[in-house]
C-alpha cells in the first residue's frame, strides 16, 4: 500500500458519491435536542469509517449549546451532543479510546447574535482531529 496517501485522498477515496461529508466537520443540532437528524447521522458514520480505517487517529468531539438556559444545563446539554457522535462513532467500530468529549456549553459561540440565526449555528458539535 502507498502510505504516502495523504488525508484529502482517504477523503475522496470514502466519498462514494454521496457528497464529500468529511470535508463537513461541524454537527448541527435542534433546540435542546442531542438527536443526530439523518444528515448528521450521514456526516457521523462518514466519520466514523474514516477513524475505524485509521485507528492511530484520535478525534475530539466539541459540544456546544446555544445561549439559551444556564450555563450549567448547557454544559450537560454539549456533552449529551458530543455523546450522541461519540455513540455513533463507538457503534462503528471506532474504540472509546479514540475518543475524547469536551463540552464547552454556550462559552465558545460561533455565532455572535440572539436570535434563532445565531442560535442555530452554535447548537453543535465540532469534530476535531488531533494529527
Amino acid at each position: 500500500a502507498d502510505m504516502s496517501r495523504g488525508l484529502g485522498d482517504v477523503y475522496k477515496r470514502q466519498d462514494g458519491g454521496t457528497g464529500d461529508l468529511l470535508s463537513r466537520t461541524t454537527i448541527y443540532f435542534a433546540y435542546d435536542s442531542s438527536e443526530l437528524d439523518s444528515e448528521s447521522q450521514a456526516i457521523a458514520e462518514a466519520h466514523a469509517t474514516l477513524l475505524r480505517d485509521n485507528s492511530s487517529m484520535q478525534v475530539v468531539l466539541e459540544g456546544h449549546a446555544d445561549e439559551r438556559g444556564t450555563r450549567e444545563y448547557n454544559l450537560a446539554l454539549g456533552e449529551r451532543r458530543a455523546q450522541s457522535v461519540a455513540d455513533v462513532f463507538m457503534a462503528l467500530g471506532v474504540s472509546a479510546a479514540n475518543i475524547e468529549n469536551v463540552s464547552y456549553g454556550e462559552e465558545n459561540p460561533v455565532a455572535e447574535g440572539h436570535d434563532d440565526s445565531a442560535w442555530r449555528l452554535n447548537r453543535r458539535v465540532e469534530i476535531r482531529y488531533d494529527r
